[in-house]
């Protein structure tokens, strides 16, 4: 699914526009990445957690020519399922 098919859904179960869901959405998703940023979590209750986690700096290797390289530190976000998400998935 798409972002353009979430909103359609969005719409047609709320009777709302599709501008106005989409506008909705956007600012959701804007808030959500403004919020993680500043690393603060993102709980959706029932649906699961966004958290920001660190990854230190490492070393790795070239698949193609199997040089050693230095990957750099960096942020990732992570995601953790709620528990009525996995119950609807299972």
């Amino acid at each position: 699914m798409f972002k353009k098919d979430l909103v359609e859904a969005v719409a047609k179960v709320t009777g709302e526009t599709k501008a106005s869901v989409e506008k909705m959405l956007n600012a959701t998703l804007d808030c959500m990445k403004k919020a993680l940023k500043k690393g603060d979590k993102v709980t959706l209750m029932g649906f699961g957690t966004f958290d920001v986690a660190k990854r230190a700096a490492r070393k790795g290797r070239n698949p193609q020519t199997g040089k050693e390289i230095k990957i750099s530190a960096r942020k990732v976000v992570r995601f953790k399922v709620g528990s009525e998400l996995k119950k609807t998935v299972n």
